[in-house]
This record gives structure tokens, C-alpha cells and sequence, in this order.
């Protein structure tokens, strides 16, 4: 399974970068993540709402990923280690351009460990609903954000 997200903000990298990586930050400015907590040892634990219907029914998600944060690069990466997603592959990346910031989040995994089904609903359902769902609200979240003045 790989997903791809894009957006352009038209912000500075960094309070682009700093929207992005400073995820204890994300449930004040993304509306469907419940939570984040910064573990120990690179470790965050995410939870977040993925909304149908026009929001009427909401499913709750939730991971443990070991996250990555390269400023110089402009990458913020997540390896996903617990929870249903174990084993997926996260990457950020920020590149700046004219006036603003192209961010790309790109998913990679195998599914989850399920005999004979696993990779189909990774490919099927997870990938295309759930994390394009999550990630795309994300992207729009971090936008709408950092496009803000005075948020940095």
C-alpha cells in the first residue's frame, strides 16, 4: 500500500516546518486528532477521529510510531510500532519553493498481519479511506495553520 498527499502553504519554511513537526501541538490545531503524547526514546503515541458522513460518525484511530525530525533535510519521518499500522513507513517532506512550502506525505506498508486479507485491506480499505482520510485533513490542518500570522 502507498499513499501520497500534497499541499502548497504559502507560509516561511519555518513556521511551516515548525507546524509539522511539533506534534504535542496538533490536537489545538487539528480538529480530529484526539491526542498526541511524546513518549520516551523518539517514541509518539497519536490517536485520531476518522470522520464519515459528514462527520456524523467519527472512528477512532490510534498508533505508536518512532518519529524522525531531519530540519536540513526538511523530512520528518514515522515508523509505525504499535498498533494496527505496525510496520508502516511515514514520510514528510517540506521543500521550499517561491513564496511558500510544498509538504508531501507519503505511506508505505505491507498491511497489517491478517492471513490472505491483510495486504488486500491495506490496498482497499486502510490506505485510500482511513489514511488518505487522516492525512489529508492533516495537510489541510497544518495549512490552514501556518498560513496564519503569528503562528510559528
Amino acid at each position: 500500500m502507498r499513499t501520497v498527499d500534497r499541499v502548497r502553504i504559502l507560509a516561511p519554511f519555518p513556521r511551516v516546518f515548525a507546524a509539522a513537526s511539533t506534534v504535542a501541538r496538533w490536537p489545538s490545531i487539528l480538529p480530529h486528532y484526539r491526542w498526541v503524547r511524546v513518549l520516551d526514546d523518539g517514541l509518539v503515541e497519536m490517536a485520531a477521529w476518522r470522520p464519515f458522513g459528514g462527520g456524523l460518525l467519527k472512528y477512532p484511530t490510534w498508533w505508536v510510531s518512532e518519529m524522525t525530525v531531519d530540519r536540513p533535510a526538511g523530512e520528518i519521518r514515522y515508523r509505525h510500532v504499535r498498533g494496527i499500522s505496525r510496520g508502516m513507513e511515514v514520510v514528510w517532506r517540506l521543500v521550499e519553493v517561491g513564496g511558500g512550502v510544498d509538504v508531501e506525505i507519503v505511506h508505505t506498508w505491507d498491511g497489517p498481519r491478517w492471513p490472505l486479507i491483510g495486504r488486500l485491506a491495506a490496498d482497499l480499505v486502510i490506505g485510500p479511506i482511513f489514511i488518505h482520510g487522516i492525512a489529508s485533513r492533516t495537510l489541510a490542518g497544518i495549512k490552514r495553520a501556518a498560513e496564519k500570522k503569528g503562528i510559528a
